[in-house]
């Protein structure tokens, strides 16, 4: 029995410092001493409880006795081993932020659609958007039928009659018009990211895309360049994460307009000016100043700026990738070759996406057919 520093029993487990923090602890089933300190002993006391109900309840040949939280942990671990990592960031993110307050505590043979439904009811009282309730439905149905595969459970409680679209309509993202296009690029000149956002006008490359261009990638000769990776920062662990397109189809070779070639001699020149490169980012293409690659959100920064001294609506960076596609489709490209050269496993994506029939253009067709509309 641990006592206060009045001498109180606290009880098994729990004992205070001289610094007025209460210290919880016990020996777990693999025998890992486990502690965890807390400024009051309520919350030390709750915490002691759950950690113990979970341990005891968290052995997957004990699966028919084990709760969600565990479930989850020993389902992902086996995520990481088979999908892309943002895929499994995505999967831990909507499970820790919506799925585990609902049915974590709860043991996995119990949970009923009614719970599920509870998930998506209580996303829509926080204002969820309808894509994120998606996402959400997404990493719970996979993993109660993984359970429901092993013969852990019999039905998967997230049936068809638990409703998740009951969330805000996601804003729908708009291609910038030509004039907005041409006052944005007059208002990037100049700036740090001015040759990045070009070029992405040039070539519908993904941000993690841009990041993780090398020149080895680049055949000038050919003018082309190869997609084979993908690069972001991660801001939790304070790494660069590279990894590997977002899909088979994300490795792709593009054509190089002259004004992409252009932009390529301007970016080589402007690193051969940066007075220290780390050897690990000498063969990267886009680096800022100190000679390191430039944050993804760091981009959608400078956007913002521009956008305000534009005086245009604001808008991040996938949003020129979007108005790229919608430039080439205006110009008369085929829609399969804009799929490849986008990336997109599937067509519907490309055209039902990414691809905005501006207002100009409607003008234009309405004119191609006004004469085949004249019925007199």
């Amino acid at each position: 029995m641990g006592k206060d520093l009045k001498g109180k029993e606290l009880g098994v487990g729990i004992t205070q410092q001289k610094n007025g923090l209460y210290n919880a602890g016990f020996v777990d089933r693999l025998g890992k001493r486990r502690v965890k300190r807390f400024k009051k002993i309520q919350e030390c006391r709750k915490w002691l409880d759950e950690a113990k109900f979970i341990d005891e309840h968290s052995s997957i040949t004990e699966a028919n006795s084990m709760m969600v939280d565990a479930f989850f942990d020993y389902w992902i671990s086996i995520k990481e081993k088979t999908v892309r990592p943002n895929t499994v960031r995505n999967y831990r993110e909507r499970y820790h932020r919506n799925i585990s307050k609902v049915i974590g505590k709860m043991l996995l043979v119990e949970v009923k659609p009614i719970h599920c439904q509870k998930i998506f009811s209580d996303m829509a009282d926080e204002g969820y958007k309808t894509t994120t309730m998606y996402q959400t439905r997404i990493a719970l149905y996979n993993m109660l039928e993984f359970a429901k595969e092993n013969d852990i459970i019999i039905h998967n409680p997230c049936k068809k009659s638990v409703r998740s679209d009951m969330g805000k309509p996601s804003e729908k993202k708009h291609a910038l018009e030509i004039v907005e296009q041409q006052k944005f690029l007059e208002y990037a000149h100049g700036r740090s990211y001015e040759n990045q956002y070009k070029f992405i006008l040039q070539t519908g490359l993904r941000t993690g895309e841009l990041v993780g261009l090398k020149w080895s990638d680049i055949d000038f000769e050919k003018r082309v360049l190869t997609i084979s990776r993908s690069m972001e920062y991660r801001h939790s662990s304070k790494i660069w994460r590279v990894g590997e397109p977002k899909s088979a189809s994300g490795y792709r070779t593009i054509p190089l307009t002259d004004e992409a070639i252009r932009i390529l001699k301007d970016q080589k020149l402007k690193n051969s000016t940066i007075k220290v490169i780390p050897i690990e980012w000498r063969e990267f293409v886009f680096l800022c100043r100190k000679g390191t690659p430039i944050k993804n959100s760091t981009y959608d920064t400078g956007l913002y700026k521009i956008c305000e001294m534009a005086s245009i609506k604001p808008f991040g960076m996938h949003i020129l990738r979007h108005t790229f596609a919608t430039r080439c489709i205006e110009a008369g490209m085929k829609p399969k070759t804009l799929q490849k050269i986008l990336g997109h496993s599937n067509i519907g994506i490309t055209m039902n996406l990414y691809v905005t029939t501006t207002e100009d253009e409607k003008q234009k067709e309405i004119e191609l057919v006004a004469e085949a509309l004249m019925v007199m």
